[in-house]
């Protein structure tokens, strides 16, 4: 490896590994997207428990269960083919190198494709982990009190709350996981693509947190519900 690899896998760990801290340093006065959603959902889990019907409660997290089911699925195929490439010998390995924009040896390209497959499988997990937290959700709506129940509703509202919020963020994670496995991928044809990949996937990422249309509109929901 040249310094200018050893570079731009430095940029990527910090870009990938940091992204967490680097938002919120970003965001500290205005907040983010995931941020503002964490209000939302509080007030969502709120507004559940003063509903004598949960149907449209359950429905939603249906939907969501539904769709980190299907990005799971998704996630698990490409760790298929790219684990093929990778442990199916010399011969799959020099077979897959013309895809590069240069010539490499197969230990170099071993490195390039176990990177994409290390961000694949820790999404992977981020899905299943939130798969099985909504899963949990789901049981927390289906208990939520009746109307007429003495429970304390705010304080039920909090707990579904608190275990929603991380459900989606592991959600979010996993999602976030495929930009940097094609900012990863981009190394395959050199050390430049791969610092220009994780450029682009982390500017478009914090665009999306801080100034999209969709964290605009989240931003005024979360103050008009007054959180």
């Amino acid at each position: 490896m040249t310094w200018f690899d050893w570079a731009a896998l430095a940029l990527f760990f910090i870009c990938w590994l940091g992204y967490g801290p680097i938002l919120k340093f970003i965001g500290r006065h205005g907040g983010s997207l995931n941020d503002d959603m964490i209000h939302v959902r509080r007030a969502w889990m709120t507004s559940m428990t003063h509903r004598e019907l949960k149907l449209i409660d359950s429905q939603l997290m249906g939907h969501s269960i539904n769709s980190a089911s299907f990005f799971a699925s998704t996630n698990l195929l490409l760790i298929a083919a790219v684990a093929g490439i990778l442990f199916g010998g010399e011969a799959a390995l020099k077979g897959f190198a013309f895809v590069g924009a240069e010539q490499v040896p197969v230990r170099m390209l071993e490195a390039k494709l176990a990177l994409v497959l290390i961000c694949l499988a820790r999404g992977f997990l981020d899905f299943i982990w939130a798969l099985r937290q909504m899963n949990y959700t789901l049981a927390m709506i289906g208990a939520a009190p009746e109307i007429h129940h003495e429970t304390d509703r705010k304080a039920f509202s909090a707990a579904a709350a608190q275990l929603l919020n991380p459900a989606l963020s592991s959600f979010s994670q996993g999602v976030r996981g495929y930009y940097f496995a094609l900012a990863a991928a981009a190394w395959l044809f050199g050390p430049l693509w791969l610092a220009l990949g994780v450029a682009s996937s982390f500017s478009l990422l914090i665009y999306r947190q801080e100034a999209s249309p969709a964290a605009r509109a989240i931003r005024s929901a979360r103050r008009l519900l007054g959180d």
